[in-house]
């Protein structure tokens, strides 16, 4: 009787321990399954949030079907716990296993932002302040502040940074990625001017950075740079004055309604190169290094003026002459789809279907 009662205690004991085997066993596997997410999803791990609440936070977010089982698995795996702060973003088809792999190798959800060939420091100052998942911070200081923080403290901000798309996470603010602007800034100019041409006319890498962002605001068409880089090196070695409009448009600021008068032709500003002599104080706008690069390796010939076409490409001239004879056919005269940088490139597909 006893024998037959041990035994059926044993068996029961066995069954109890296979079925809560088989329960933990189902459980730990439902973390390999994928969650049915319909659409992205982002989750925040603020810092210094503990394993469990997190666990809790995916439960909430019906990113787990019950957070026992990541804790459980935290518990057997410690080093999967120590999951890093940022903002994730959850793809569908992924398993709570693989979410959890990524917030503890740090995948954090990036950001892009963009700042524009040729756009002034106004405008990149409003892009990242318009940008809904940058932390900003120099909302309100003025840009002597600014530039002081990146360490350039008394150096105009104008063309500082360099034109290009910055990846950035939730945490980071504009400052820094005005500091990675102006950084890359620095390392690009100083590479072009150790591959400069020589006798150019300028005396520093600053002098590049002014001439380069007056190309930038010349010409959208990249093969005219260095041809318009070399009418100015031309002007400047002669000691003929730049005459250039975009200079013109800059020293005018706010007043600029667009279009040029000659009133404001013979209206001296710093910045108007039709009265000043020389390069303008500053930049105009921020350059890319294809302009600097042009800038520092002009084309080689004789033209030492040019006009817009209409079409987003300039007409060069030698003489005065040759030039007066294209301001009247590409100014006076302009075309009905007159535009000032080129046409985009349509693709070859859609160009045989139109």
């Amino acid at each position: 009787m006893i024998k037959s009662f041990l035994i059926a205690v044993i068996c029961l004991l066995i069954l109890a321990a296979a079925g809560t085997g088989l329960w933990a066993w189902q459980g730990l596997e439902s973390l390999e399954s994928s969650r049915p997410l319909s659409e992205s999803m982002l989750f925040e791990v603020p810092a210094g949030t503990p394993f469990s609440r997190v666990t809790r936070e995916m439960e909430a977010r019906e990113l787990l079907s019950d957070s026992f089982w990541l804790r459980l698995h935290g518990r057997l795996n410690p080093a999967d716990t120590a999951i890093k702060a940022g903002e994730y973003e959850f793809l569908p088809g992924m398993s709570p296993l693989e979410m959890l792999a990524q917030m503890n190798e740090g995948r954090t959800k990036s950001w892009s932002i963009q700042f524009i060939e040729g756009s002034k420091f106004s405008d990149v100052r409003a892009t990242l302040a318009l940008h809904p998942k940058l932390k900003t911070v120099t909302t309100d200081w003025r840009d002597e502040r600014i530039m002081a923080e990146l360490g350039a403290e008394g150096a105009h901000p104008e063309g500082r940074f360099f034109p290009d798309t910055y990846l950035f996470q939730s945490s980071d603010t504009d400052l820094e990625i005005l500091q990675r602007a102006f950084d890359r800034l620095n390392t690009v100019l100083a590479e072009e001017w150790e591959r400069k041409q020589e006798g150019l006319p300028y005396e520093t890498p600053y002098d590049a950075l002014i001439m380069a962002s007056i190309i930038e605001r010349e010409t959208g068409a990249a093969f005219e740079r260095k041809q318009v880089a070399g009418v100015f090196v031309r002007r400047l070695d002669k000691g003929m004055r730049l005459q250039t409009d975009p200079t013109v448009i800059y020293g005018m600021g706010d007043s600029y309604q667009g279009r040029i008068t000659r009133r404001d032709l013979n209206t001296t500003t710093p910045y108007n190169t039709y009265r000043i002599s020389g390069l303008p104080p500053t930049p105009i706008a921020l350059a890319g290094r294809e302009a600097i690069h042009a800038a520092l390796n002009p084309a080689d010939g004789d033209s030492l003026y040019f006009v817009a076409k209409g079409d987003g490409t300039h007409k060069f001239s030698r003489t005065l002459q040759e030039h007066q004879k294209a301001v009247r056919a590409y100014q006076l005269k302009r075309r009905s789809d007159y535009r000032s940088s080129p046409a985009p490139v349509v693709p070859v597909e859609e160009a045989e279907t139109e």
